[in-house]
């Protein structure tokens, strides 16, 4: 099946089909943005060097800021990029303590 871009869907087998690809694309988006965190534990001396909150309100403001251009929900956004952050936060916690 063609993905078409949402407003030229007609049915909702292709929004569920562009839904569907789109949710593959983030997810292997997420795999890539973990990658990073497993290179910041391999990197940071120390394991209190993971948790920077100035840089988690910098990446959540970047987030918000990119939602409002984009016309999408900046509260929606910045709540997800909360989200996001504390994940990847606990996950580069396990991956320093791994190494």
């Amino acid at each position: 099946m063609t993905i078409l871009s949402g407003p030229d869907c007609t049915t909702m087998a292709e929004v569920r089909a562009g839904v569907d690809q789109l949710d593959r694309e983030l997810v292997a988006l997420l795999a890539r943005r973990f990658a990073y965190m497993d290179a910041a534990a391999r990197i940071k001396p120390e394991r209190g060097h993971v948790r920077d909150e100035g840089r988690k309100a910098e990446v959540i403001a970047n987030a918000r800021a990119e939602a409002v251009r984009l016309g999408v929900p900046e509260d929606v956004v910045g709540d997800l990029w909360e989200q996001l952050v504390e994940a990847s936060i606990a996950y580069e916690l396990a991956a320093f303590d791994r190494r």
